[in-house]
């Protein structure tokens, strides 16, 4: 399969054990669908209506600190809750309607007291905090004997459901292991019983042999300890994936000088981003991480998953509707072509802070 390849055809994720259906040819049809508003940057440091800005009340009724680098605090209005009331038993008719209580705990984390910034205006130096946050809270959380996963993740912008544009993302940590995770892990755990080898450090080394010819790479960057690229099987038009060169499997076993490299490469990738069609571009962003459900979790291998849903400019998203949901996932350009864009995407930021 070359990447300049028109012909409808499947990919294999091996990290979900699934299929994407490819269809390049797609891209020329024309586009009389929804057309969406292109956002820049906000100009405001402080905003007094702000629920996330130092010193303002929140939503639920508390005052945030006077905050001057990255500050957490349990979510206001959690999905889930560290002691949630059960209801009594009610008996069913078949096993098939069934139901289990969900235990959580729903933290907040604000990257930066100014208000206008993103992760891609943010300096590596200001990133590095927000690094070392949340290792700390992936290790707090996982202390927790009944805590199995922490899940950190941050959805950028209004067309990704952020309720609020302050530079922040979530952790949620649960009582069980969620269906992404735990696909994850049984397709890791499965190839490392079959093969003795990592699963993404077996795929990592793939993609660097692939990218020899530059036609087909789908690497966008790379530095000494992670590298950025747009996966083989990637769902998403600019879908990417980030990944520990080392094998490891969350956070907190990173040196310094890994955490240096991950907000090099955070600030890197979200420039890109934003590059891409002069934006400031939305999508949702998480870390999958080995689960915290005192098992050995050998398998797992620290990478960063990024889903933005803007398709052919900063005002044309993709929708998945349809065959995407009652038959499997599809994508219109290739992960190859993606990877090319995002490449000759500049670092420096079209947007500068003052």
């Amino acid at each position: 399969m070359t990447a300049n390849n028109q012909s409808p055809h499947r990919r294999w994720n091996p990290l979900r054990q699934s299929w994407v259906l490819v269809s390049p040819h797609r891209t020329q049809r024309p586009w009389q669908g929804e057309i969406g508003q292109k956002t820049t940057p906000s100009g405001v440091s402080y905003d007094p209506e702000c629920y996330l800005c130092p010193g303002n009340h929140r939503a639920g009724g508390s005052v945030n600190p006077t905050y001057e680098g990255v500050f957490d605090f349990v979510n206001d209005y959690a999905a889930l809750m560290p002691d949630p009331v059960v209801p009594d038993p009610v008996e069913s008719p078949s096993n098939l309607i069934r139901s289990k209580p969900a235990r959580g705990l729903c933290k907040v984390l604000c990257y930066h007291p100014d208000h206008s910034l993103t992760l891609a205006r943010m300096t590596r130096k200001e990133i590095r905090p927000v690094v070392d946050a949340w290792a700390a809270q992936y290790e707090e959380l996982a202390a927790i004997d009944w805590i199995q996963y922490v899940q950190i993740f941050e959805n950028r912008g209004a067309m990704m459901g952020a309720s609020n544009p302050h530079p922040h993302g979530q952790i949620w940590s649960t009582g069980f292991i969620p269906d992404e995770p735990a696909a994850e892990t049984k397709a890791q755990k499965e190839h490392l019983a079959l093969t003795g080898c990592c699963l993404l450090c077996e795929y990592l080394a793939a993609e660097e042999a692939v990218a020899a010819d530059t036609s087909q790479s789908r690497i966008i960057f790379e530095n000494e300890h992670f590298i950025a690229l747009v996966p083989y099987w990637a769902v998403w038009p600019f879908e990417v994936m980030l990944l520990s060169r080392r094998h490891a499997g969350a956070m907190p076993q990173f040196s310094s000088d890994e955490r240096d490299a991950l907000a090099d490469a955070l600030k890197r990738l979200t420039t890109r981003f934003d590059n891409l069609f002069e934006t400031s571009f939305p999508h949702t962003m998480g870390f999958h991480q080995s689960p915290t459900d005192n098992a050995k979790h050998e398998e797992w291998h620290f990478h960063a998953h990024f889903y933005p849903p803007l398709l052919r400019s900063a005002t044309v998203r993709k929708f998945m509707v349809g065959f995407e949901m009652l038959g499997m996932p599809q994508r219109d350009i290739t992960a190859e072509s993606a990877a090319q864009r995002l490449r000759d995407a500049s670092e420096q930021h079209f947007w500068p802070r003052a």
